[in-house]
């Protein structure tokens, strides 16, 4: 029996606000394939899964250890 499990998203200004990054550098990361299969909803605007910020969380540990 399959459960309706209920999966969380997020808006790109809630990803921008948590990694304290602008819109462009996410699209940048984005277009670059640093993050992959990121979600749209009805009006076509981009929703972020779990996976997306640990991929966030990569790219922004990875940019820190090289300074």
């Amino acid at each position: 029996m399959a459960r309706n499990v209920r999966v969380k998203r997020y808006k790109t200004r809630d990803i921008c606000k948590i990694f304290d990054i602008s819109k462009a550098t996410l699209f940048r990361w984005e277009k670059e394939g640093l993050i992959s299969n990121v979600g749209r909803d009805w009006r076509n605007w981009r929703l972020y899964s779990n996976q997306n910020l640990k991929e966030i969380r990569k790219i922004m540990q990875s940019r820190n250890n090289r300074l």
